[in-house]
């Protein structure tokens, strides 16, 4: 008897661990959202207990953006996706239907909680004088910028050069061509991801401009040090809305989607809009934005819809296979 009352409260003890058990959730993100992700996960897992009283754990995965997307679509089991530009969310419906259409639709302002833009990362003094795009494509000054082929930021920064161009006197098409094409003339070595690239330049010691992602820059002045870097704000950049989603066939599958459903809406909440710009990331809410205006520089945005027609658009002309960075990019040897 004693024997059947053990193995009785030994089986209700392992159906307890179970049951109690953390749920795990997998945030599949880009590049340099690692710093935010850390804060933000911390506060969520607050959140959860408080609200349902269970445990829960989100792990992370970085990388660049169009390499993150790609790896989903192979099989890695993301319960979210927090991506650099709607384009590669867009290709995890197209190529493995594992969210739908209209995913863009289901939460806030297009899916996008936070947005940043492009500006420059330079060493301390501005030793080669760069203040705008045009000083990029000067002959014997090196750019530092990751593979738009592999990277969100990284097409962010090559469409944010392109606009500059067009809104130039005279400027079109074949203008704009021209002088991106110079720009990638002046960039050494391209690294995968936006994080990458900030390693290039701030460790390595590689290149005299980093084009960088506004939260990526602060980031790198305020942890390296005011004494090594300075952020120049360029004329003109591009509005950029990273976005997120749910990937409705992996949450299903796991039974995660309630929980799932409720960290994608917290970023959307006053905490989670205050951990968002205490990151340097432009908050959605406008009350958040507002208390923290002063952190962000004024400068005047294009949009990939009215400039580029929208990011399918975009990626088809710009960055297929045989697009227009194809042509215009030859690796130094």
């Amino acid at each position: 008897m004693y024997r059947i009352v053990m193995l009785l409260l030994v089986a209700t003890l392992f159906h307890a661990s179970h049951v109690f058990a953390a749920t795990e959730l997998l945030n599949v993100s880009y590049d340099p959202t690692r710093e935010l992700y850390q804060d933000f996960n911390k506060s969520f897992a607050r959140h959860w207990k408080q609200k349902s009283g269970q445990d829960v754990t989100v792990k992370q995965s970085h990388g660049g953006s169009g390499k993150q997307a790609r790896a989903v679509i192979d099989g890695l089991d993301a319960d979210v996706v927090t991506l650099a530009l709607a384009y590669d969310v867009d290709e995890i419906h197209n190529k493995a239907k594992l969210i739908p259409k209209d995913w863009q639709k289901r939460l806030p302002k297009n899916s996008s909680p936070y947005s940043s833009t492009i500006v420059f990362l330079v060493r301390k003094g501005n030793p080669k004088q760069i203040r705008d795009w045009n000083d990029l494509v000067r002959p014997g000054i090196s750019v530092i910028t990751p593979n738009p082929k592999t990277s969100g930021g990284a097409r962010w920064n090559y469409l944010a050069a392109w606009a500059y161009a067009l809104k130039q006197k005279g400027g079109n098409e074949a203008s704009a061509r021209e002088f991106v094409g110079k720009l990638f003339r002046n960039v050494p070595v391209l690294d995968s991801g936006a994080r990458g690239a900030t390693t290039t330049f701030v460790q390595r010691g590689q290149g005299d401009v980093l084009i960088a992602w506004e939260n990526e820059a602060f980031l790198a002045v305020n942890e390296l040090g005011k004494d090594r870097f300075e952020i120049v704000v360029p004329s003109l950049s591009i509005l950029a809305e990273p976005p997120v989603a749910l990937v409705d066939k992996v949450v299903d599958r796991k039974g995660t989607r309630v929980v799932a459903q409720e960290y994608l809406k917290y970023l959307y909440s006053q905490e989670g809009q205050e951990i968002a710009a205490q990151n340097y990331y432009r908050p959605s809410d406008r009350k958040v934005a507002a208390k923290y205006a002063k952190l962000f520089p004024k400068l005047r945005l294009v949009t990939v819809d009215q400039t580029f027609g929208g990011w399918t658009r975009a990626q088809k002309t710009h960055f297929a296979d045989g697009g227009t960075f194809d042509q215009i990019y030859r690796p130094s040897r």
